[in-house]
């Protein structure tokens, strides 16, 4: 009945505006790809080299002051690392981290400003909750057409996704913090003749960092569910494995490196949520 409207030509808009921007910027993309892609591969070389007992005592010793002096995330930490240890999966490990660990941390700082201006402005917070909405509900695998667009595979457009695809809990958790800040303090501190950068660092953003932690704690676990996506474009890691060993059909291959990516999602959550619990007490 309506095949007398003509098709709208989405598609072909897109393509051309992806080449447009890939050729225009080539000069930025080309660096990010060669120098951070470096970088990343450095990062996750060191981490490799780190002999992994040395690995296994810090993270015990961590969990153990985290936890508040309590043994069951210690030990967990201990038997699921010497797990991933025993199954020969290391150095994926690490690979796993650098990436899971460079792209929160990219993500929290573009984010948390992000956050920041919404709270201020509702304007900024009308125009940037429907974007937020985009990338949260646009499916992960279409972060990964621009991402090779731009910076062609390896691990620099596994970071690109998963910045895309993790970055909204930060930022809408910041925005929410913030405003759910007393509003009596706010005008305390306006009072005692505070000013703007003051009121924002000394009352608003410690008050709200309960939330805003909340948000990063989402945001790791998001960039670690980009593993086995990011995998596609050719990020090394656990995620790697699990694609090859759904590529060969090979069930225990599979389930060992996903049994590693649940055991470092399981240590990382946790952490976080410790040193959450901490600063808000």
């Amino acid at each position: 009945m309506l095949d007398f409207m003509p098709k709208i030509p989405v598609a072909e808009a897109i393509e051309n505006a992806t080449d447009w921007i890939t050729d225009a910027f080539s000069f930025i993309f080309q660096p990010i790809k060669d120098d951070f892609g470096d970088f990343m591969d450095w990062t996750a070389d060191m981490l490799a080299a780190i002999p992994p007992i040395i690995v296994i005592l810090i993270v015990i010793v961590l969990a153990f002051f985290i936890s508040g002096k309590r043994f069951g995330l210690p030990v967990f930490s201990l038997v699921g690392l010497w797990f991933i240890y025993n199954q020969g999966l290391w150095e994926e490990l690490m690979s796993t981290f650098a990436l899971v660990l460079i792209a929160s941390i990219l993500a929290v700082i573009i984010g948390v400003p992000v956050g920041i201006l919404m709270s201020k402005s509702k304007i900024a917070e009308s125009i940037i909750t429907p974007i937020l909405d985009f990338m949260q509900t646009m499916p992960a695998f279409v972060y990964l057409i621009p991402a090779v667009a731009f910076f062609g595979i390896g691990m620099v457009p596994g970071i690109f996704a998963s910045i895309i695809f993790a970055m909204p809990p930060t930022v809408r958790f910041t925005n929410l913090g913030i405003r759910q800040v007393s509003t009596e303090l706010v005008e305390a501190s306006e009072a005692f003749g505070s000013t703007g950068s003051q009121k924002l660092f000394k009352v608003e953003l410690p008050m709200a960092k309960g939330t805003i932690m909340a948000g990063i704690n989402q945001t790791v676990m998001l960039s670690l569910s980009m593993v086995v996506i990011a995998s596609m474009i050719g990020s090394p890691g656990l995620g790697r494995d699990v694609l090859s060993a759904l590529q060969r059909a090979n069930a225990g291959t599979g389930f060992v490196a996903g049994l590693g990516i649940v055991i470092l999602a399981i240590i990382i959550d946790r952490f976080t949520q410790n040193i959450n619990t901490k600063k808000a007490d």
